[in-house]
């Protein structure tokens, strides 16, 4: 028994060892390089303290890329389990052609998000700008990516679709464990439909809700291939995420060691904000 467990431990050695050299160590080496002034070529740096860190502070596109960042998620992550949850409850309540329509919904988290976003990038400029002229509506015939104003609307928008595929299957399997002896029960007690889903459905799903917004908000928060394919940061940096702020100012801006600090502080606010969701979503899974 004592050697298959020992077998059991050295199986897992090899993608320990690969894990350390191409995910921990990475990260290390970031943490160390947010330290000095390296520009991502050569071999001259000096140690500079948190000099980095203190001018991120400073620095209004730093600003812009977060307060873009936390807007887009903040947003996508409601309307994302608002829609998945309303979906799932409609494909519970339907038997037929569920399996179906289970399909066709989870279809978008199957595409590449680079895919849909250069379809929908196409379907922005050229597509829909003719529907809106044909409408007569000057909004719609102009190409909201192209508008400062309104371009993160755009994003968003593709996000949320393409993030409802994965939610509604998670929220579906969590609705598919509630036994329905209880609606059966709840029925006889004169139960509203409302009443139904706020004592007994929505209580009952609560991890599969905790998981979701947990999934959503991570997701947004670290949008970059959307953003690449959809506006590239623009017009202006209106659309800029953090993501694609550490990507552009460290590999082609050489920004390499500012913005290795930026991503380490990234890396911190990301942690907080999923430790945060969890410890309150699960308090509530408790209250319930």
């Amino acid at each position: 028994m004592a050697r298959r467990r020992a077998a059991f431990y050295w199986m897992t050695i090899p993608a320990v060892v690969l894990f350390f050299l191409f995910h921990t160590f990475p990260a290390l080496q970031g943490v160390y390089y947010s330290f000095t002034n390296w520009n991502g070529f050569g071999d001259h740096y000096d140690f500079i303290g948190f000099k980095n860190y203190y001018y991120l502070f400073q620095d209004s596109n730093v600003w812009n890329a977060y307060g873009f960042t936390f807007k887009f998620a903040v947003v996508a992550t409601i309307f994302i389990n608002i829609i998945s949850l309303l979906i799932a409850l409609g494909l519970n309540a339907s038997i037929k052609a569920r399996n179906f329509f289970r399909a066709v919904y989870f279809l978008p988290n199957i595409l590449s998000v680079l895919i849909v976003g250069y379809i929908f990038n196409y379907l922005f400029s050229n597509v829909f700008p003719i529907w809106g002229a044909h409408l007569g509506s000057d909004t719609l015939a102009g190409n909201i990516l192209g508008n400062e104003k309104f371009a993160w609307l755009g994003v968003s928008f593709v996000a949320v679709w393409q993030g409802i595929a994965f939610n509604t299957i998670l929220y579906l399997s969590g609705l598919q464990t509630i036994p329905t002896d209880i609606y059966e029960a709840s029925n006889l007690d004169g139960a509203s439909k409302w009443q139904e889903f706020w004592k007994i459905t929505f209580p009952m799903i609560a991890p599969f809700f905790t998981i979701n917004m947990v999934l959503a908000m991570k997701n947004s928060l670290m949008v970059f291939d959307l953003i690449v394919a959809l506006t590239n940061g623009g017009p202006g940096r209106a659309t800029q995420s953090i993501s694609h702020l550490i990507y552009t100012g460290g590999f082609e801006g050489g920004e390499f060691a500012y913005q290795s600090a930026n991503s380490v502080i990234y890396f911190i606010v990301i942690a907080l904000i999923s430790i945060i969701q969890i410890r309150f979503l699960q308090r509530r899974e408790t209250d319930m």
